[in-house]
């Protein structure tokens, strides 16, 4: 059976993270997060005092970038990657509201998009893979078997990364989650570099109000009519 590289691209929070995941898992296929490269690159600016009075001190993190170390580590437990940042599983901390708030604006320097574009694009050379974000199928892999652009409300979004951070135990306000949302949807689609578009030859997914299995066995379709194509 041939093996082929599966795009993912769409809003934050519109559930194409855990669709890419449960289909890699489902087809054999190698999972990479491209949305936790990003946040890591956020949380080391956190971390090393890098974003301060709501600015990005671009200068020392782009002379400090090549030294930045991101790996994905199988969780036994959960069957999914986590995200190491300079050997430090950093998993948990990528996903809080503080690194959400400022991922975007992150993403949108060109140096780290062009630093990490090369970092996805050697990853994937295999083949095998199922690979998400917001340039995959533009950018990353124009020549991608596979792209599927995933959509939903900026509302439906919200609720589900409110729901999300309640079951990890954080606090979460639907107000400020939502205004997260839809500057993130600003930053994402209006940026000069790599900005979030559907490719032109993109299946586009609405999952405002579809069920997980209903996702999962639409994706299953599309992956089985492209490898016996």
């Amino acid at each position: 059976m041939k093996r082929i590289v599966i795009a993912i691209d769409g809003f934050s929070s519109s559930g194409k993270s855990t669709m890419a995941k449960d289909l890699a898992k489902e087809i054999g296929y190698t999972y990479i997060d491209t949305g936790a490269m990003y946040r890591a690159i956020t949380l080391y600016c956190m971390q090393n005092k890098l974003i301060e009075n709501g600015s990005i001190d671009e200068k020392t993190l782009q002379e400090n970038l090549s030294n930045i170390q991101l790996t994905f580590q199988l969780n036994k437990d959960t069957g999914r990657p986590d995200t190491y940042l300079n050997g430090i599983n950093v998993e948990k901390e990528i996903r809080s509201m503080e690194v959400a708030g400022w991922v975007s604006s992150v993403a949108a320097l060109g140096f780290v998009r062009r630093e990490l574009v090369a970092k996805q694009q050697e990853m994937g050379k295999a083949k095998g893979i199922v690979m998400d974000g917001r340039d995959i199928g533009t950018v990353v892999f124009p020549d991608a078997e596979l792209k599927i652009f995933v959509t939903a409300s900026p509302e439906v979004r919200a609720e589900r990364r409110v729901d999300e951070l309640i079951a990890k135990g954080e606090e979460a306000s639907y107000k400020d989650v939502l205004e997260n949302v839809k500057k993130r949807d600003r930053i994402d689609s209006t940026r000069e570099e790599s900005p979030l578009r559907q490719a032109g030859d993109a299946l586009v997914l609405d999952n405002s109000h579809m069920s997980i299995p209903d996702q999962k066995k639409w994706l299953l379709e599309q992956y089985y009519r492209v490898i016996n194509e």
